[in-house]
């Protein structure tokens, strides 16, 4: 077919964005016209009866796929190029394969990064990392270690969550902190950042060559309950894996896992206590047989077809943070402790003076100087977790 020129934009990419708005939330309609056309841009070409034919009498959507529609589409690109934002079709390079394989997967999607053309590439591996906004510190230390782990690896896979609060952003951070790519897949327009205390991460992302800002969402598009549930399908489908941290028996996690389950992707959950109800969906999954169980750094790695590497001694107290303030006697007894607290979650500080033979004198004020250091926490039960320097 002949592909004519709509101002600086190709007519099949005008279509294609002119569909992604009007089947936005029809997707699997967008897919099944596509499907028979075999692009975009004989769909608007075929005339009023034609129309009728294929969609239905009545369709609400046949009025829609005009001339006005792909006006519309051609201005977006025009404002989306002066943004910096990519808009990616269906069947051009930089849509997500995995992606395309979902009969819900949308028409296109908004790319806003440094380098969109490379960071959706079809041979990337991308891991989902997702869970609720509300996650505990035992999730925390659980994210951090598999995203760590999945660094450790060497093979550089893209972690993929959404960007909100709690579990989103603790993935994304501790990705860019390790050095890899991850990809922020968002509920609202590209021009919009929700929540807007993540705006300076989401700079970070979208400034770093090979992640990516992403959404189906056309400009302008503010944040509303129904699109941060329907953005959870494109976490799952663009994924190989999903890895839900923790999540009440309901919430996005679980939606975003259970859809992963049903796209034939491998999920994996991390279990909790038994009457935890930050962990009550996790457990579900797990009992269903739906997901895995995370039961160690080694485990997931390896089910995931990785060669895991020994921990490089990440969390370590870096000698160079207390030169000169502290002596090595104190800094090698602080790494000890850090060491201990790693593999003892919630260890107290009674039973670190036992593991270390140490006055539980010396503990407390070693525990205190790494506390307000921000390299571990103490709750009001003296149990000590570690935390992540930002």
């Amino acid at each position: 077919q002949n592909i004519v020129k709509m101002g600086s934009f190709s007519e099949e990419k005008v279509c294609m964005c002119a569909l992604n708005r009007i089947f936005g939330y029809a997707p699997r309609i967008a897919s099944a016209l596509l499907d028979c056309f075999g692009s975009a841009a004989p769909v608007f070409r075929m005339g009023k009866d034609e129309l009728m034919e294929v969609l239905g009498p009545g369709s609400k959507y046949a009025a829609e796929i005009c001339a006005r529609s792909l006006d519309m589409a051609a201005a977006e690109l025009e404002e989306a190029e002066r943004m910096g934002v990519e808009f990616r079709g269906r069947g051009e390079a930089g849509y997500p394969a995995l992606l395309a394989e979902c009969e819900d997967a949308p028409a296109g999607l908004y790319v806003r990064s440094d380098a969109p053309s490379a960071c959706l590439a079809a041979e990337r591996d991308c891991i989902a990392i997702v869970g609720t906004r509300d996650i505990t510190p035992y999730g925390k230390e659980w994210c951090t270690r598999i995203v760590d782990a999945l660094a450790g690896t060497g093979k550089n896979p893209v972690i993929v969550s959404g960007l909100a609060y709690g579990t989103d952003i603790t993935a994304h951070r501790t990705a860019l902190e390790d050095g890899l790519d991850t990809i922020a897949v968002m509920a609202t327009g590209a021009d919009t950042v929700y929540p807007p205390a993540h705006r300076g991460d989401a700079l970070k992302i979208a400034g770093k060559a090979g992640s990516a800002l992403i959404t189906d969402y056309p400009l302008h598009t503010k944040a509303i309950a129904i699109n941060f549930i329907r953005r959870n399908r494109i976490i799952a489908g663009m994924c190989r894996a999903t890895i839900l941290i923790e999540s009440r028996s309901k919430g996005g996690g679980m939606i975003t896992a259970s859809q992963a389950f049903s796209y034939n992707r491998d999920v994996f959950a991390l279990p909790g206590r038994a009457d935890d109800p930050f962990s009550a969906g996790c457990n579900s999954l797990i009992r269903s047989g739906c997901a895995a169980p995370v039961t160690s750094e080694r485990n997931l790695v390896e089910s995931l077809g990785y060669i895991f590497k020994k921990e490089s001694g990440k969390h370590a107290v870096p000698s160079e943070y207390y030169s000169g303030v502290m002596d090595k006697d104190s800094v090698g007894m602080m790494s000890r402790i850090l060491l201990l607290i790693r593999k003892n979650r919630r260890m107290s500080l009674d039973e670190l003076a036992e593991a270390t033979a140490l006055p539980c004198g010396t503990v407390a004020e070693l525990c205190g100087i790494l506390e307000t250091d921000g390299f571990i926490s103490i709750d009001l039960m003296q149990r000590c977790t570690i935390n992540r320097k930002k």
